[in-house]
């Protein structure tokens, strides 16, 4: 676990992979899976939705990422290090993070924009610490301000042509160019990541 929070701390970038998964070529939704890669590519850490039996494969098919699921992020040595719970949403998605120990982290919220793709990111007390805003033209690139000055950008990579063609599979890789960003600030932006693939790259979100 201190591994875990020492490597995204010391990070320039990071970069999460989503598993590879044969049923979404006959567009079957199945759980999302991501690998967490430092800078050269070495993997500190995994996160996956939850596995919460036939029930719950039935209700994504149906309401996809609208409806309530978390997300488990763990080390190499498969010891839990964080959770985003996604509540029921049909409008305004909401991702509640939680550190070690179910330590309440922070929030992202989306929000309303006429032409642009936005979201908050929000301390314990619901307070805005950062906030992503994206023209729609821009369809890969996501840049994060706090307090109006560029502290970080998320950017969703090529997959390949089979995964962007057939599949919901998406790469990210999140680049931090603010020194002064957290432990806590990165946990969020890492979220975040998973959050705009939620958004913005899920076919039935979409």
């Amino acid at each position: 676990m201190d591994n875990f929070i020492q490597t995204l701390a010391q990070a320039n970038s990071i970069y999460i992979k989503q598993k590879f998964e044969v049923a979404e070529i006959f567009g079957f939704e199945t759980r999302n899976r991501y690998q967490i890669q430092s800078e050269d590519g070495l993997q500190f850490g995994y996160c996956a939705e939850q596995k919460l039996g036939l029930g719950d494969a039935i209700m994504r098919q149906f309401l996809g990422h609208w409806r309530v699921f978390n997300i488990i992020g763990t080390d190499i040595h498969n010891q839990q290090v964080f959770r985003a719970h996604h509540p029921f949403r049909w409008f305004f998605q909401r991702i509640d993070v939680f550190g070690a120990g179910d330590r309440q982290v922070g929030s992202l919220q989306q929000r309303f924009a006429w032409f642009n793709k936005k979201f908050d990111f929000l301390d314990t007390r619901g307070n805005l610490i950062m906030s992503m805003t994206s023209p729609f033209w821009s369809i890969w690139t996501f840049p994060i301000k706090k307090l109006a000055r560029d502290v970080a950008v998320i950017e969703k990579k090529w997959s390949g042509i089979s995964k962007e063609l057939f599949t919901d599979a998406d790469n990210f890789r999140v680049r931090f160019s603010d020194s002064r960003l957290t432990a806590d600030d990165k946990l969020l932006l890492l979220a975040g990541a998973i959050f705009i693939d939620i958004l913005y790259f899920e076919r039935k979100a979409s």
